[in-house]
């Protein structure tokens, strides 16, 4: 199995983790509007999330950084820079208090941070089927086409 394989599945299984994880929050919060589960609740439940999620994508960032994959790690870099201005501002957590003022702000930029994740999941599928294609066809037989 060759490296790039092993890459691409790596890179699958930390792009489904962060869409679960995304989804989860949109269901919370969803939730919460719905009048389905209590502040506290919502927010230690979504707050709990938040710092696992930052250092996953971040790893990921640099992970496509150091292997060369310039145009997966170019999509990636958007969600990366605003989870560390997110984080150095110290507004990264949801704040029981003021979680009613902020659901609105906060479902949207969720829901934004999935589609940029759905897009990264499609190229990562792509890079998937060709890191498979690529390892089960001898350099021989591909050049023979």
């Amino acid at each position: 199995m060759g490296w790039s394989l092993i890459l691409a599945v790596t890179f699958l299984v930390i792009n489904v983790a962060l869409f679960a994880s995304s989804f989860y929050q949109i269901l919370i919060l969803s939730d919460l509007e719905a009048d389905y589960i209590n502040m506290y609740e919502a927010a230690s439940s979504i707050n709990r999330l938040i710092l696992p999620e930052f250092a996953l994508q971040a790893f990921l960032s640099m992970l496509l950084l150091l292997t060369g994959h310039w145009f997966m790690f170019l999509v990636s870099i958007p969600i990366t820079c605003y989870h560390i201005m997110l984080y150095i501002k110290r507004q990264h957590l949801i704040d029981v208090t003021e979680i009613f003022r902020v659901l609105g702000a906060e479902k949207k930029y969720r829901l934004v941070k999935l589609g940029l994740l759905a897009i990264f999941f499609i190229m990562v599928i792509f890079r998937v089927v060709m890191a498979i294609f690529e390892s089960f066809v001898d350099d021989d037989d591909f050049h023979s086409f």
